[in-house]
């Protein structure tokens, strides 16, 4: 069946572009990718994804667009027709792409509001094997939505994009995974809008030697460190020059994408943080928002 099998990079736009551009080269860890088109891409160093960030610049900060990836053309194509035949509103229907990187791939409308692509055939970036206690972004981990509707849009995922739930914490927050990773997506209630996007770290040495470059950069933690239960994967937040929040994350749990059986976790402090020891928490962090712009296309 044809599914979506990973992420591939978030759009966004910023009203302070210099700021946001400085903090993903400089602070981040990512590699700016040249382009000639007035926006700024970047890719994580660790895997060969041809980028994981792109910023454009705009009068308002919001996000743009999340870029999903499919297998094949094929894979776009049939998920194209059960995109459509849900009701999603079409930005574009698939053709080759203009964009960096290229690729074959289509846009649309998620039931809430926000832009999706997906995309096969986009092009590969170079890469390198990172050495522990470097503290740089192997690849994007996870992105973490919310939605006026998170059981319907649970449901979105599994039935049109292939997504598989993989747990729970309590009934408000679904973990869906596409591929081996406990998760990929998950989705909390609130306004349609971004919560956070996650970067997985080589390891939870490098997420906090990751978290000290930041620090010396006057950048604090907004909550951990700490290991969450669902996935137990460790985590350490931050907010970006333009809002954004964004997550050192590693260890994430692998599991069989087929047969692992969904559980519920009741929600506790410990559950949260199985640690018990980080700074801040969720509330610390800047608070959900509906997304600028909801169901208007960006040509970029």
């Amino acid at each position: 069946m044809s599914r979506v099998t990973d992420i591939r990079y978030v759009g966004y736009a910023v009203a302070d572009f210099a700021a946001e551009q400085a903090f993903y080269a400089d602070v981040w860890g990512l590699v700016p990718v040249p382009s000639d088109d007035g926006m700024a891409w970047f890719k994580a160093q660790g895997h060969d994804e041809h980028h994981v960030v792109r910023l454009r610049p705009a009068e308002q900060n919001r996000l743009d667009l999340i870029a999903l990836a499919a297998s094949t053309g094929a894979d776009v194509d049939a998920l194209f027709a059960k995109v459509q035949a849900a009701g999603c509103r079409i930005v574009t229907e698939p053709a080759g792409l203009s964009t960096l990187g290229g690729g074959y791939g289509f846009r649309f409308f998620s039931p809430d509001g926000l832009q999706f692509e997906i995309s096969s055939d986009v092009a590969r970036g170079t890469m390198r094997t990172l050495e522990r206690w470097e503290g740089v972004p192997v690849k994007i981990s996870h992105i973490v939505l919310h939605s006026p509707d998170h059981p319907a849009l649970m449901r979105f995922f599994t039935d049109v994009l292939g997504f598989k739930v993989s747990d729970w914490l309590g009934d408000f927050m679904g973990f869906l995974r596409c591929n081996s990773a406990h998760h990929r997506i998950a989705i909390l209630p609130g306004p349609p809008c971004l919560n956070h996007v996650a970067y997985d770290m080589l390891s939870v040495d490098d997420m906090m030697r990751g978290a000290h470059r930041l620090k010396l950069k006057g950048i604090d933690i907004g909550w951990g460190p700490g290991r969450h239960t669902a996935g137990n994967n460790t985590f350490s937040y931050f907010v970006t020059p333009g809002g954004f929040v964004t997550e050192y994350t590693s260890e994430l749990e692998e599991v069989d994408f087929e047969t692992h059986q969904p559980i519920v976790h009741v929600p506790a402090p410990m559950v949260m943080d199985q640690w018990g020891i980080g700074v801040g928490g969720p509330q610390t962090l800047p608070h959900p928002v509906p997304n600028p712009g909801l169901f208007e296309a960006v040509e970029a």
